[in-house]
């Protein structure tokens, strides 16, 4: 239960809280007001509803209730570890870098012992005494710091009044369930635990993964299976032997009992048909090794499922749908290609670029079927192309790939451009569908800052956290100082990572950088390197810019691994920044000045998690990369990756992506003076009328059209 109620405050920002009950012990509203207070500390609070029905519960059960409370929105603002810093006095006193590295070398060649073992033909910097490790303790760092002054432009965030922990699981089980776009790695692992505890189960699931994961409950308990696809069927079974159900990785496959095996061979039977054999070839040893664990010869009754392990051992021949199609594009037999993709309207709509450049004579026959196409294709896959087709208006400063990890490539745009003609009436019929598809949404109220917020067409790569944003994203960033940190502990070897700072002119050019290799320039400062960090407390690094110094308008965060375990692989690696006004002292990690923190755990050595830039009028916005580079296996440094790290920050920033505005502007035109009204902003006011549908970031997929 615990588990349940950690995800409905992280993930809803809201406490389920059983039916009222007037308290007999007296101190209900003196708890609750002990709880509010605390979690003021650390930017939380509570919403006068919330307050109010905490002050009718008893005081130990606002007590036992606050502990929990406090741990979840700790862990979720980063608050939950202890900071500290090499310097002690950060951001103050922090020395040059090559006074720091010769006092140290000074200091090593004193020490007989030290001296006996520095050879100046192989002299390791990072091996002299004292460096890399704190030389302090945590209490020290406390002791010299004044406390942080407390200011209106900190950030406060609202903790809602929940219904009961069922009826809040359940709705968070059916938003994450329902979800238009496919999910991160941590929701689909909440979606898992959400199944197992809810009783009802949602009618449609249009992502295949998370179908898979849901499919997973039902097979245990002997339910029907939600499959139409023999891969849904392989999926399925790699999500019940531990496995990866996006089938991006192998899985070593368990022995399944009699009736597990019956059930998923029944289930294959039934959607096994001969157009659908040739998705067998794309998985062909996964499903060799899933039919030595259900062995089907045993299941004579289930014919067609014996036929799908025919095809994965090359004993069938299945052509498959793509394999068609790609025969006939190569053929140069656009026209055949584009009937085969109709009986497939997603498909040919994420080919649509492809077959107008191909087309020829015939490309207003493929806008032809693309308008055919546009209605029986999901509202996720009409607002990707939209995005895609109205970035082929101009010329684009490189193409951006990015894998299903955050792992990111650019490639020059050798592309011919596409005709205005058959871009404007691309784009006409991909708004009208849009348009069509979305609900009246009644009286409609939209927060201004909300507007740049890209839509969430994947949320793959976006780790869940505070303040999180889909990629391509922008907001604004207040505030005289930033400071971005990062923290890591190690799981089981000496781990190393270096929190540095990539920046540009408005060319993207001349790079500078602050890093564990330049401690300072004349608006940034380094906190200092950190080589290793054991637990139980780990490692913080922090960066800080006085804004209004910045002598150069872009600036990249990176965190480089440069020794040891890699994100995922540690025990825990998270990234966020902070700000603050000039005048707020405070610790090097203060947690009502965190605007946002997330986890890393790409597959990448180098993390792009965002970018700042300062625009033509004078004030910094941020923009959501969530983007990781291969790097090299060690040693990574920022100025290794910097030509890299520009193009592709290039890239991101230079590209339309499609934000709420666009949605905004549909349902605007639909609004009608009808009884409800629709929300949509970064936060949900404590106002609305009853029956009011509001929209967050931490549900905006909702707003994506089925």
């Amino acid at each position: 239960m615990d588990t349940l109620e950690n995800l409905v405050i992280t993930r809803r920002l809201r406490v389920p809280v059983g039916a009222p009950a007037d308290s007999t012990s007296g101190w209900g509203e003196v708890a609750a007001r002990q709880l509010d207070a605390a979690l003021l500390s650390v930017g939380f609070t509570c919403s006068a509803a919330l307050l109010e029905r905490l002050s009718r519960l008893p005081g130990e059960t606002v007590v036992d209730l606050g502990v929990r409370i406090l741990a979840g929105v700790r862990r979720l603002v980063g608050d939950h570890v202890r900071h500290n810093a090499y310097f002690i006095d950060f951001p103050a006193n922090v020395p040059d870098t090559l006074e720091f590295w010769a006092g140290l070398l000074r200091e090593a060649l004193l020490d007989p012992v030290a001296a006996a073992r520095v050879q100046p033909s192989t002299l390791d910097l990072l091996t002299l005494p004292g460096y890399g490790r704190y030389q302090h303790a945590y209490a020290d760092l406390l002791a010299a710091h004044a406390e942080l002054i407390p200011l209106a432009g900190d950030r406060v965030t609202v903790l809602e009044l929940g219904g009961s922990l069922e009826s809040e699981a359940r709705d968070l089980y059916f938003s994450l369930a329902g979800a238009e776009t496919p999910l991160a790695a941590e929701d689909l692992a909440a979606l898992r635990t959400l199944a197992a505890f809810c009783a009802d189960q949602p009618e449609r699931v249009p992502v295949r993964e998370n179908r898979a994961v849901i499919n997973e409950v039902r097979l245990a308990a002997g339910q029907p299976l939600l499959v139409d696809t023999v891969t849904d069927v392989l999926r399925l079974a790699c999500g019940c032997s531990g496995g990866d159900v996006t089938l991006a990785t192998p899985t070593r496959f368990r022995s399944f009992r009699r009736a597990e095996r019956r059930a998923l061979l029944r289930a294959l039977d039934a959607v096994a048909t001969p157009a659908k054999l040739g998705d067998v070839s794309r998985h062909r040893e996964q499903w060799k090794r899933l039919g030595e664990r259900l062995h089907p010869h045993e299941y004579p009754q289930f014919p067609r499922a014996a036929g799908v392990f025919e095809v994965a051992r090359g004993v069938r021949e299945a052509a498959g749908f793509d394999s068609r199609v790609e025969a006939a594009l190569s053929a140069g037999r656009t026209a055949d290609a584009v009937e085969l993709l109709e009986k497939a309207p997603g498909a040919l709509l994420r080919r649509l670029d492809h077959l107008l450049r191909t087309g020829g004579r015939s490309a207003p026959a493929v806008l032809d079927a693309a308008e055919r196409a546009a209605a029986g294709a999901s509202g996720r896959v009409l607002l990707s192309l939209r995005e895609h087709l109205q970035n082929r208006l101009a010329p684009a400063a490189g193409r951006v790939f990015t894998n299903r990890y955050g792992r990111a490539w650019v490639a020059s745009d050798s592309r011919p451009p596409l005709e205005e003609e058959f871009l404007s009436r691309a784009l006409a019929v991909l708004d009208e569908e849009i348009a069509r598809r979305l609900p009246d949404p009644g009286e409609l109220i939209v927060d201004p800052g909300v507007l740049d917020v890209a839509l969430p067409l994947s949320g793959k790569a976006v780790a869940p956290g505070l303040g999180m944003l889909p990629r391509g994203s922008l907001s604004r960033v207040d505030g005289e100082l930033l400071r971005f940190f990062v923290h890591w502990r190690q799981a089981g070897r000496r781990t190393d990572y270096d929190l540095s700072a990539l920046m540009l002119d408005a060319s993207y050019d001349n790079p500078t950088h602050i890093s564990w290799t330049n401690y300072a320039n004349g608006f940034a400062t380094y906190s200092g390197d950190l080589t290793e960090a054991p637990a139980p407390h780990g490692a913080s690094e922090f960066i800080d810019i006085r804004l209004a110094d910045a002598t150069q308008p872009i600036i990249i965060p990176e965190v480089n691994v440069y020794a040891g375990e890699q994100f995922h692989e540690a025990a825990e690696a998270f990234f966020g920044y902070m700000t603050r006004d000039a005048e707020q002292e405070g610790r090097p990690f203060e947690p009502r000045t965190v605007r946002m923190k997330s986890d890393l755990r790409g597959s990448g050595r180098v993390a792009l998690p965002l970018v700042f830039l300062r625009g033509d009028d004078g004030d910094w916005r941020v923009k959501w990369l969530h983007l990781y580079l291969k790097g090299f296996p060690g040693f990574n440094q920022v100025e290794g990756n910097r030509g890299t790290a520009s193009l592709l920050v290039r890239s991101i920033v230079e590209r339309d992506y499609l934000r709420v505005r666009y949605l905004a502007d549909l349902l605007r035109a639909k609004a009608s003076p009808a009884g409800h009204a629709t929300y949509i902003g970064l936060e949900a006011p404590e106002d609305l009328p009853a029956g009011s549908r509001a929209y967050t970031p931490a549900t905006l997929h909702e707003l994506i059209p089925a």
